[in-house]
């Protein structure tokens, strides 16, 4: 391998000679061995649009040439359309600021600039830190990239099939809005509802989510830029993280606004801990969600067997003819893989010491592993499993016509305790509820009749 050497103010380092970073990125490469997670590549994205952003501003104040300002635009362009991503190696368990990776991608986008002014048959020079990291520290751009890097995922990869996903369950809700089934709570069974009824419930569950994400994601549109070093903003123009935040919403379309207490945005990440706990409710609510799917559909014959999901694949390697409730398995896997994320957020937002939290890298790779995995996993649940379901006909009619719950329906007209003498006779004697009803003397067949009807036990008049 070819190497070129490139200085930073410690010494000379060795660098591949057709790798774009610098001095900097290469000492982080050598000094942090740990681990396979790589910083994601999303928070560099972000970092782009920032640096781009940050270019505009200064050049706008006039610290930055145009010349200037346009290569570092171009360069920042390159990198978030997927062009150098071979070039931002470092992993996410480095200094807590992440000042590595901002300097990677200062590093990157000089190294590419100065090509570009080269090629434009320029003499102007772009220095990483004096010119791309112009008005700013890494203890204000990690966090301004985190909030970005965390609103445009949850937006352009959550949300949509999100949204997917409730609208499958609207169809499965009026699909079965007829079909009366044995309703269960404690896991044993109770009064009848309709499995429309049912699965309204998972579909209200997913809008309660989507809402309380996407209000809580506004919070992410605070940023921390302007803050520097340490908050006061030092080596900075006053008017540089306003005119930055607007700069961010001409290039993103999201409204982003400089925050108005920068010594709160370095060193707490309770915004980032509130949105993961929406998150983290969300993956709650799949948790349950797949787990009622793969109970309802258990057996065929030993288990409830009241649904029936797709068989997208041999259940078993030594059982032929199995199927298995593998998405569902799947995307509970998820929600505790988020599970323990959030706890990972929480703790890592605790550790704000003095002016900066220095658990950064680790809270927004937790973040965004989140959004993925969810991303990922709702989208895998709806398309090979939810859309697929069908209703067992035979088996929920035969749990209907089986309930001692049916009773229920006749506490306004004999009361609870001769109600539940009919249930408990029913169950001893192994008889239906109607014949144990009868022989009780307490109501005529014709009363039974008239007062046990499943169809009006469903609907609350």
């Amino acid at each position: 391998m070819e190497y070129r050497i490139e200085r930073d103010t410690i010494g000379e380092m060795k660098v591949p000679k057709e790798k774009y970073w610098g001095a900097q990125t290469q000492r982080s490469k050598e000094n942090f061995q740990i681990g396979t997670e790589k910083m994601p590549i999303e928070v560099t994205y972000a970092f782009a649009q920032l640096k781009k952003a940050a270019a505009v501003v200064n050049h706008s104040l006039g610290k930055l040439s145009k010349e200037k300002m346009e290569a570092i635009g171009k360069a920042c362009d390159e990198i978030l359309e997927g062009t150098w991503d071979a070039h931002f190696p470092l992993v996410v368990w480095q200094t807590g600021s992440g000042t590595q990776s901002n300097m990677n991608v200062n590093e990157v986008v000089a190294y590419r600039a100065n090509e570009i002014l080269a090629e434009n048959g320029s003499d102007e020079k772009v220095h990483p830190n004096d010119d791309v990291n112009m008005s700013q520290s890494s203890n204000d751009t990690f966090p301004t990239a985190m909030h970005i890097a965390a609103y445009q995922e949850i937006e352009s990869k959550l949300f949509p099939v999100l949204q997917e996903f409730i609208a499958t369950l609207k169809e499965k809700e009026y699909q079965f809005k007829d079909i009366i089934k044995i309703g269960r709570t404690h896991l044993q069974d109770a009064t009848p509802l309709t499995l429309g009824q049912e699965i309204s419930g998972w579909r209200s569950m997913m809008e309660k989510s989507y809402s309380m994400t996407r209000e809580s994601v506004q919070r992410l549109v605070n940023l921390a830029i302007g803050g520097t070093a340490v908050g006061t903003g030092i080596n900075a123009d006053p008017a540089f993280g306003d005119k930055v935040a607007k700069q961010l919403e001409v290039q993103t379309g999201i409204t982003f606004v400089s925050s108005d207490n920068k010594f709160h945005a370095l060193t707490s990440h309770d915004e980032m801990v509130y949105v993961h706990g929406a998150v983290k409710a969300l993956a709650a609510d799949l948790m349950k969600i797949a787990n009622d799917v793969r109970w309802l559909s258990s057996g065929p014959r030993s288990g409830l067997g009241e649904i029936t999901i797709p068989a997208n694949e041999p259940g078993s390697s030594i059982m032929p003819g199995k199927v298995n409730p593998t998405q569902s398995e799947a995307v509970t896997m998820v929600a505790t893989q988020v599970f323990g994320n959030d706890a990972a957020i929480g703790f890592a937002a605790s550790q704000g010491n003095f002016e900066l939290n220095v658990f950064k890298p680790v809270i927004i790779y937790n973040m965004l592993q989140s959004v993925r995995l969810l991303a990922d996993g709702i989208k895998s649940f709806n398309d090979k499993c939810v859309k697929g379901l069908e209703a067992n006909r035979e088996v929920i009619e035969d749990f209907v016509q089986r309930s001692l719950m049916l009773v229920t329906a006749l506490n306004p007209h004999i009361g609870y305790e001769k109600a539940a003498e009919i249930a408990k006779k029913a169950h001893q004697n192994g008889s239906t509820l109607k014949e144990a009803a009868i022989k009780s003397g307490y109501l005529t067949e014709e009363q039974y009749d008239s007062w046990i009807d499943p169809e009006e036990m469903v609907h609350n008049k």
